[in-house]
């Protein structure tokens, strides 16, 4: 009932503030948002005067990948991995998934699982751009935003009435080739269309998207590599009115709805789990904004958001058919949000401030009807300072106050200069912070399918071990890590980028981008107890410092005429300092294969878990005069650790490790006239397969799409 409240509220307050500025929803009022970047500084810039790593993801390339979900298009960008755990996360300059953040129109995406937002979720439907900030971003946007932001733009297309297309794709894993619908094939089938219209200075869009997955399972552990039905369901509405010149309001309404049919094997310290059942997901977004031109050279922008996700899931047990598991989870986020950019001679000011309320209430936590809240209050300020016709300055701060912990200053600063028309050099340092979430202050869970083991969150920690060993349920207590276990504090970033964009000759572009992050204070769970079942215990603590380091290099260019080609690669280096001056003193061994101890040399230290040293991407395009393409992409990951098999508690050279791949996907399509065009494809094309590292990668795939415009 709170929620209702709440969101009548913002749009009630969204009706009485008259408010201006072109944001990335507001096309039907800009021909030139398809130019200018806004995610970098929170308002639209002239992509020559962003001072800070990005790039775009444009509506030629999105449509000539042929890509359904958001996964698939992004796993394709220069230094991006998803992640398999959970749904598919992606990291970005070597750091997790939940230190990420994911924007739809500027606004946070919610419902993550174990920190990860499954990007499987999200249609591509409507989108025209996406806009990638790589580095610490916590000056403009906040918590989760510590390794970068990933912006989602869509909007209405007043050029087009409407469209509609129809896509079905399949393929059999242990065949090199296979009928449309054999058995044992795994199929895909997407159904998209859209419709706008105009009424004077009123513009609408109405859009839906129905897809169907033959999955397989995502979960960890798991071993079957059967279909798992999945059934996505996306609609979105947009509406633009213009109430004078000067003042505007957009509105978008998105749902989406998911529906799994689970079946999977688990195993877990050697236990074996067989499991069936269903899980689905509620995603609901309505963010109303309205904008006001106060001034030629001053506007400023309300914008309210109401977000509300909902997860539930039940499984059986193969072994026990009348043993029921029930996870349910909800969350409700509400903000409200003012800037005001504010332009003079040599300075563009950006300030405002914001209120949201983040609710959640788990099965995971205790009950689910006994809902957590966080309140926090942030205020920010940019400068964006033309020093002279080729020198542009930036700084920033921001302040977030957090109800629950402790609160966070995030300053930044970064400096662009273009040398000339043909060279520019970038560099930025920023402080970025992470604060800690529900599920790590509240998570009280315990996995009665794979081992018994249990998950506490740090503020419930210490009093229910202490119910658990006085009923003595407790076998020992890890005393080093219990120690630990404190209130948490936020993780803090100290994010260095440092970028060269350099075009040789015409047609030809090159950007080079070295960084490196500084991470205080990084949460991870840790063993603190065991139970007399042999169950482990863990929790949440802040432990020692790490860092992420590397570079990056894009580019893109003609090598013919309609032959162009784009690429990128990353090189990773990653450590926890703690672990690494543990080896540099000595003091870390480990066991050749003989079985004999040695002392671990500084050479074998291996870095972070989960991260490829190299990674690469390469495209190549032929568009053809008479409106037909065809593509070629090559995505590369070097081997990645994966398990600490001489158990010194730190990865190393000796230990397991997942082999390194490279993926090809093929697309080609053709405009038959205005109205027509066709595309088809291969994902996948050679077929690759990690059953056990790369559980929810799907093999070979082949597909053919029809669309109509109108």
């Amino acid at each position: 009932m709170q929620g209702r409240r709440i969101l009548f509220l913002f749009f009630l307050l969204g009706y009485e503030y008259l408010i201006a500025q072109p944001t990335p929803t507001d096309t039907a009022f800009s021909s030139t948002m398809d130019e200018l970047v806004v995610t970098a500084a929170r308002k639209a810039t002239d992509p020559n005067k962003v001072t800070v790593p990005i790039s775009i993801i444009g509506s030629k390339t999105i449509k000539q990948a042929g890509n359904l979900r958001l996964k698939d298009l992004l796993q394709e960008q220069t230094g991006l991995f998803i992640t398999s755990g959970f749904g598919a996360g992606v990291q970005m300059q070597g750091l997790n998934p939940d230190y990420t953040l994911i924007l739809l129109n500027g606004e946070p995406l919610i419902g993550r699982t174990a920190g990860v937002l499954d990007l499987n979720r999200f249609s591509i439907q409507s989108i025209r751009k996406i806009e990638i900030v790589k580095g610490p971003s916590s000056s403009l946007y906040g918590s989760e935003a510590m390794g970068g932001v990933i912006n989602i733009i869509t909007d209405i297309n007043p050029k087009q009435k409407g469209n509609f297309s129809v896509r079905y794709g399949f393929g059999n894993p242990n065949r090199i080739l296979s009928a449309p619908f054999g058995n044992g094939v795994f199929k895909n089938a997407d159904i998209s269309g859209s419709l706008h219209q105009s009424w004077g200075k009123t513009h609408a869009q109405i859009s839906a998207n129905s897809y169907y997955l033959d999955g397989i399972s995502f979960r960890p552990y798991s071993t079957i590599r059967e279909p798992q039905p999945i059934w996505r369901n996306t609609q979105q509405f947009h509406l633009n009115h213009a109430f004078s010149a000067n003042t505007k309001l957009s509105l978008t309404i998105r749902n989406s709805t998911d529906l799994f049919k689970q079946s999977f094997n688990v195993i877990n310290n050697g236990e074996v789990s067989n499991t069936y059942g269903e899980e689905k997901n509620q995603d609901l977004n309505i963010n109303p904004v309205l904008r006001h031109r106060i001034h030629p050279d001053v506007n400023t922008t309300l914008r309210l958001y109401a977000s509300l996700f909902r997860g539930y899931q039940e499984l059986r047990f193969s072994q026990k058919p009348d043993s029921v598991y029930q996870d349910e989870f909800k969350q409700q986020f509400y903000r409200a949000e003012n800037q005001t950019d504010w332009q003079l001679k040599k300075h563009v000011l950006s300030f405002g401030g914001g209120y949201l309320i983040d609710v959640a209430a788990s099965t995971r936590y205790d009950n689910i009807k006994n809902s957590k809240r966080n309140d926090v209050g942030y205020g920010f300020f940019q400068d964006e300072w033309s020093m002279s016709k080729n020198l542009i300055f930036v700084s920033g701060v921001r302040y977030d106050h957090h109800a629950l912990y402790a609160s966070a200053w995030s300053p930044k600063a970064s400096l662009r200069y273009n040398v000339h028309s043909k060279l520019s050099l970038l560099g930025s340092i920023g402080r970025g912070f992470k604060a800690p979430d529900f599920r790590q202050l509240y998570l009280n869970f315990t996995n009665i399918s794979a081992g018994g083991y249990s998950v506490l969150g740090s503020i419930d920690a210490v009093r229910v071990l202490g119910e658990l060993q006085a009923n003595g349920q407790i076998a020992n207590i890890n005393q080093l890590e219990f120690n630990r276990l404190t209130a948490l504090k936020p993780e803090f970033s100290t994010g260095i980028n440092f970028g060269i964009q350099w075009k040789p000759i015409q047609h030809w572009n090159f950007k080079l981008n070295a960084f490196r992050n500084d991470i205080e204070g990084l949460i991870d769970y840790r063993q603190i107890a065991t139970k007399i079942n042999d169950g482990q215990i863990f929790s949440y603590i802040n432990i020692e410092n790490a860092y992420t380091q590397g570079f990056e290099l894009e580019w893109n260019g003609i090598i013919i005429p309609r032959l162009s080609m784009s690429g990128g690669y990353q090189w990773l280096n990653t450590a926890d300092k703690e672990e690494k001056e543990n080896v540099r003193a000595g003091k870390v061994f480990t066991r050749d294969l003989s079985g004999e101890t040695r002392r671990l040399l500084w050479s074998e230290y291996a870095g972070l878990s989960n991260r490829s040293e190299h990674m690469a991407q390469v495209k190549l395009t032929y568009e053809h005069e008479k409106k037909w393409f065809i593509t070629l992409r090559a995505n590369y990951r070097s081997g990645w650790f994966v398990a600490d098999r001489d158990g010194n508690g730190l990865y190393n050279l000796g230990d397991q490790k997942a082999s390194g791949f490279i993926l090809f996907n093929t697309s080609v399509g053709k405009q038959w006239n205005t109205h027509w065009d066709w595309m088809a494809g291969i994902d996948n094309l050679l077929n690759y397969k990690d059953n056990e590292n790369l559980p929810n990668q799907q093999g070979r795939m082949l597909y053919a799409t029809l669309r109509y415009q109108f």
